[in-house]
């Protein structure tokens, strides 16, 4: 998986096969021509439109002693040719970590077929959530969304981002969307992709839509609780990997993981629910990226409680099953132990009978010498 080893036998080019061993290279080489194409004047207006963060808007500040200048940005059609580059960046982060760290570890515990892919997606996801969640802290702490949660509606609509908020959300939707040719690339079983379509389809609403209608506040807040939970839960996975007595952090994860969820409920309820629809500036406004109107609110609640009830549904389902695996585990323990116990007493008893009717008996020897 990720950068695959060369075998002794090469597909043919351009093959399936040739495609998925090679598929790192050939997104290194696609993502060097863009960077190749800020070296030239020619070029180098259609590569910035890939690499650089569009729509950039510079504001006057007369806070200081002197007038400063701050940048802002907004969202608009030219960021899709950025989430596309930040997207094979991803593909390319995907395969150096896949290579270089988790297929040693690999190759080391000798895990099953089915352990090998839960611990590659664990591995993986884990490495992302602690990158994500650590950046969106930084973020949420250095533009003090959360020392007041009025900060969260006020001044909606929220249409200029500081330069890490627009390239946070950037790439998060680009390291979601490679997620879609990585089930290709990893040769991912029919029967997992249903699964993974759904969460990764879930994730991609919810940031474009928090992106689109400039919610971008209340998604940040979100996703950085959300990415936190689940970053307890894959290295919860991992370490139960390494040794199955260590279950400790699954009990951790589902706590918090009930906790979460009536968080995200309470922050959008309050938000969109209170903050927004008391908020005096009404109305549908394109232009302006004002969507201030009931039908959105409802549909951008609607949205919230439904997937947080799926999410939900899938967690008491986990539950259950993890249960009834532990009972099915001690049944089988005490099954084993009174059977041990009766095969010790049969083999005490077989010597015991060897012992009194035995050829080394006195009653054997007695009939020997008569």
């Amino acid at each position: 998986m990720g950068i695959r080893k060369k075998t002794n036998k090469n597909p043919p080019v351009l093959s399936h096969e040739f495609v998925i061993q090679n598929h790192a290279d050939i997104v290194s080489c696609v993502a060097m021509v863009f960077l190749l194409g800020l070296m030239f004047e020619v070029t180098s207006k259609f590569a910035v439109l890939f690499i650089t963060v569009q729509y950039n808007v510079t504001i006057s500040t007369n806070e200081a002693p002197e007038e400063t200048a701050v940048n802002y940005f907004h969202h608009g059609i030219k960021d899709l040719a950025t989430i596309f580059f930040y997207m094979l960046v991803a593909i390319i982060m995907h395969a150096i970590i896949q290579e270089y760290v988790l297929d040693k570890i690999n190759r080391k515990k000798h895990f099953s077929k089915t352990k090998h892919s839960k611990f590659n997606e664990s591995g993986q996801l884990s490495a992302f959530y602690l990158f994500s969640f650590g950046w969106g802290t930084s973020i949420l702490l250095s533009e003090n969304f959360l020392s007041n949660p009025v900060n969260l509606w006020e001044g909606y609509p929220h249409a200029l981002m500081p330069f890490q908020m627009k390239f946070y959300f950037i790439c998060q939707l680009g390291y979601w969307l490679h997620a879609l040719p990585e089930l290709y690339f990893q040769k991912t079983k029919k029967e997992d992709i249903p699964r993974q379509l759904v969460y990764v389809f879930l994730y991609l609403v919810h940031i474009a839509g928090a992106y689109i209608l400039n919610l971008n506040r209340l998604g940040l807040v979100l996703l950085v609780l959300h990415y936190f939970i689940e970053l307890l839960f894959h290295v919860s996975r991992l370490v139960y990997f390494s040794n199955e007595n260590r279950q400790m952090g699954f009990t951790i994860w589902a706590v918090l993981f009930v906790l979460g969820r009536l968080l995200t409920l309470s922050l959008s309820v309050l938000t969109v629910g209170f903050g927004l629809s008391t908020a005096e500036n009404q109305g549908f406004d394109l232009a302006a990226g004002n969507f201030n109107v009931l039908f959105v609110r409802i549909t951008v609640l609607a949205a919230i409680c439904l997937t947080q009830a799926f999410m939900m549904w899938k967690f008491i389902n986990f539950q259950l099953r993890r249960w009834r695996e532990h009972a099915q585990a001690q049944t089988l323990k005490k099954k084993q132990v009174p059977a041990k116990s009766k095969s010790k007493k049969d083999k005490a008893n077989g010597v015991n009978g060897v012992n009194s009717h035995g050829a080394d008996s006195p009653r054997a020897r007695k009939e020997k010498s008569s």
